[in-house]
């Protein structure tokens, strides 16, 4: 029988709005404390951890290394190596799904995988600056835009402009979008309060000159107002536009993080698995089109694992608009009763290199939680 690997512990931190509850701490910070509440969950000694495999978009102005930096802050020995990726939306996932080969290659016995993200503390960029501006005006540019929010192979064109053509080519309407995100705060706000999130959130603690804040619950969906969705302006196309603020992900900070290892090895040391990664599978296309690219993912998944759509429980798929759920659940006809069950970034937020993972430890709760077992989990790239 072939090897298996699985998860034995997971933990993320709550997502902090944009220069909300987390705007004091880097990045690294937070994925410190995903990394430390996913060992400490999995119950096994930090000395154990071979590798960090970590996802961050935004390094600039965090200094070497922001993997090497978390590992520290997370409680990790020396011994532990780290490497931080950057592959956008899919940075987190990417590292689990690496961690997943480098486990089944016998380069370690024990890993840990995610990512993290803080938008509000990602700098403003002088790209003359080395060699001198001489003379007159010239632009800063914002990093979190420049090298997070905005097409590299058409500079300056906003990636909501894409989910536009994506809500032309399906004929999603403004209604509808609004109707999916709706569902989506309802459903985390839902969540919040049921206690459906306790399990997988890792306080963090906050200094403050008037002493510590605990942060134990995410910071959005607490504060939309739903019957404003309607009201709201498109947000990147002025006449005609069918996508709001309401319907794209919002601006967040945070950090998540899984701790792997082989089957056999977890028996080995009695640590008890939450979840088996059966596969993964990466598909790639246009970049214009990132919004659809889950589709091909899940026929190549499918093909390696014998799956079809109705053997799946549960979808996770990444909101970064509404409409790329929307266009997944139409090709594949899924149901969204069964996806995104505790909400998504439309209402939980979408901290860059954070976000693969921060699902995937969302996912393996709600599964647990509905006592179902078999679960997708999808993420696009630019």
């Amino acid at each position: 029988m072939s090897e298996s690997i699985v998860i034995v512990g997971a933990a993320r931190t709550p997502m902090g709005g944009f220069q909300g509850d987390f705007s004091s701490l880097a990045a690294h910070d937070l994925g410190g404390a995903a990394i430390q509440a996913a060992v400490e969950r999995a119950g096994i000694a930090p000395a154990t951890v071979g590798e960090v495999l970590f996802g961050n978009c935004l390094m600039a102005g965090q200094g070497q290394a922001p993997a090497r930096q978390a590992a520290y802050k997370g409680g990790l020995p020396d011994s532990a190596g780290a490497v931080t990726l950057s592959k956008m939306c899919g940075s987190a996932m990417k590292a689990a799904m690496m961690a997943h080969d480098m486990l089944l290659a016998g380069t370690h016995e024990v890993m840990v995988a995610g990512g993290m993200e803080s938008m509000t503390n990602a700098p403003y960029l002088m790209l003359k600056g080395r060699g001198g501006y001489r003379m007159g005006h010239d632009r800063i540019f914002d990093h979190m835009m420049l090298d997070g929010l905005e097409d590299a192979y058409q500079p300056g064109r906003s990636m909501g402009t894409f989910g536009e053509d994506c809500a032309a080519k399906y004929k999603f309407t403004r209604e509808q979008q609004d109707a999916f995100a709706i569902a989506s705060v309802q459903r985390a706000k839902a969540a919040t309060e049921s206690g459906g999130f306790k399990d997988e959130i890792a306080p963090v603690t906050v200094k403050g000159r008037n002493g510590d804040t605990v942060i134990s619950i995410d910071e959005g969906p607490g504060k939309v107002k739903l019957d404003k969705i309607p009201t709201l302006k498109p947000a990147f196309k002025k006449d005609g536009g069918t996508i709001t603020a309401a319907s794209s992900s919002s601006i967040n900070d945070g950090a998540a993080a899984l701790v792997m290892m082989t089957e056999s090895h977890a028996k080995k040391i009695g640590a008890k698995p939450i979840a088996r990664l059966v596969g993964h599978a990466t598909h790639a296309q246009q970049p214009e089109w990132f919004s659809t690219a889950p589709v091909g993912a899940v026929d190549k998944l499918f093909r390696k694992t014998g799956w079809t759509v109705k053997d799946v429980d549960l979808w996770e798929v990444n909101e970064a608009f509404a409409v790329v759920p929307m266009a997944l659940m139409h090709e594949l006809k899924v149901s969204h009763d069964i996806v995104n069950v505790h909400g998504g970034a439309c209402a939980l937020g979408h901290p860059i290199g954070a976000s693969g993972a921060r699902i995937m430890v969302t996912l393996i709760h709600a599964l647990k939680s509905r006592g179902q077992s078999l679960a997708v989990q999808l993420r696009l790239n630019c």
